[in-house]
């Protein structure tokens, strides 16, 4: 696996919107059960550039960018101190440790008003990235809506 230089990680702003909006959409096939998005027009409608706005001026949201070359290379965001939301890297960029940097730069950030505990609706294909972060699976492979998702949730020790 090649391992890059870490990334500058900083605060995302509302300016931020379309490129992060644009971000997921280009690795929304990893997680829409038909791969032109067929069923899941609800859940594309959150990664819109307007919903994404909202979540960036949101206090109950941390999200976090990462740029490579001044192009969005990640995004993170984590609510209410405890639910890893978003968590998207560039196809561009993947397998490259940055995922783990974004992870980190997030938990750090949300360290002292965390309750103890982190939870995920992780993408199949994303799965084993959030085991080897220490996530566990709580359930079965959810189909819904279009998307497939298995909740997963991380104790802090």
């Amino acid at each position: 696996m090649q391992t890059k230089n870490l990334m500058e990680i900083r605060n995302a702003t509302a300016e931020d919107a379309p490129a992060i909006s644009r971000l997921i959409g280009s690795v929304a096939r990893f997680f829409t059960l038909q791969p032109d998005g067929a069923g899941a027009e609800d859940f594309l409608k959150t990664i819109s550039p307007e919903s994404v706005a909202g979540y960036l001026t949101d206090p109950r949201f941390a999200y976090f960018k990462a740029e490579q070359d001044g192009a969005l290379a990640g995004v993170v965001a984590v609510r209410d101190a405890s639910h890893l939301y978003h968590l998207f890297v560039d196809a561009s960029c993947q397998r490259q440790g940055l995922s783990r940097q974004l992870w980190d730069h997030a938990r750090a950030a949300v360290r002292d008003t965390n309750p103890g505990y982190f939870t995920v609706n992780s993408t199949p294909y994303a799965q084993p990235v959030y085991e080897r972060f220490g996530f566990v699976a709580t359930g079965p492979r959810v189909e819904t809506k279009g998307i497939a998702f298995v909740p997963m949730r991380l104790t802090i020790a």
